[in-house]
């Protein structure tokens, strides 16, 4: 299949002995930069979805259509093996098993479901979680909804900081039982806590949004965690750096005096420029 060797390689870095750092990316500008400044993995997180796509605040507003309409563009851009947070699964365990679908022909590597309660629930403006039976049928059904096996299913839990590292670690174990393929956490605070499911779990572990504490690779290889977030900085970083060029062409300032664009050697290497001239000369008959 044309994405097999993506998500193969997603599946060596789970079963592998280190714990690696993966790049945000949320179109085909970044994911190209990504692939070539050598990070072995693409994570599509579900706020810089929100805020690519629409502009909007991760609040579950974006759709299971427009989120693989952008991974399939990050698919034909770059062969970076790309991990997206699928959030609910954008509706119940019948939909679940739909957005594995999709994400599947869409070029995913791997997706992660949760068990938030999204959207949020009229006048609760705390974060919920859903039943644990509800959150295992949600791991079954995306299973039963994966054609390709290489394609990797995580199952995903924020209990550590909405109710208890209990109820993680009951989660957990039972995500684990269903056949998942690996366990994402968020709000872990301490090692402690990391441990604490380290040793009630078999599966590779994938952190998201952990304190200064959980920052060691070593440390946290040695907990079986393969894969460590480090928030989305990238969009951050593209908004403030499109907000300032307007800003200053706004005021008056020449194009030819703007500081930090990228090089059109940086441009040409973004956009393949060298091969599309090559492919040009050999289809079209054009010098370059």
């Amino acid at each position: 299949m044309a994405f097999r060797s993506r998500r193969e390689k997603l599946r060596s870095i789970l079963s592998g002995a280190t714990c690696v750092h993966p790049g945000s990316v949320y179109d085909a500008i970044s994911i190209r930069i990504a692939e070539d400044l050598g990070f072995p993995l693409g994570m599509f997180g579900g706020s810089v979805a929100s805020l690519a796509v629409l502009g909007d605040p991760d609040i579950t507003l974006i759709t299971l259509t427009e989120l693989c309409e952008q991974m399939r563009r990050m698919s034909r851009a770059s062969t970076l093996p790309v991990l997206v947070d699928a959030d609910h699964g954008y509706g119940n365990a019948l939909n679940v098993r739909r957005t594995v679908q999709e994400l599947e022909t869409a070029g995913a590597a791997g997706l992660t479901i949760e068990d938030t309660l999204l959207p949020a629930a009229f006048g609760e403006a705390k974060t919920q979680l859903i039943s644990l039976e509800e959150g295992v049928g949600k791991m079954k059904a995306a299973l039963s909804g994966r054609s390709d096996p290489s394609l990797v299913i995580m199952g995903r839990t924020g209990a550590a900081s909405i109710t208890s590292i209990e109820d993680a670690v009951c989660r957990a174990k039972a995500y684990e039982a269903t056949g998942v393929d690996a366990l994402f956490f968020t709000g872990i605070k301490s090692r402690a806590e990391l441990e604490a499911v380290v040793s009630a779990t078999r599966l590779p572990i994938v952190l998201g949004g952990a304190p200064e504490e959980l920052s060691a690779l070593d440390y946290l290889a040695s907990q079986r965690v393969r894969i460590a977030l480090q928030g989305h900085a990238p969009i951050g970083a593209a908004t403030q750096a499109v907000h300032d060029t307007l800003k200053a062409l706004r005021e008056g300032t020449l194009p030819k005096a703007l500081k930090g664009l990228a090089s059109a050697e940086l441009t040409g290497r973004v956009m393949r420029e060298a091969e599309t001239k090559a492919r040009s000369a050999d289809v079209l008959g054009l010098k370059t």
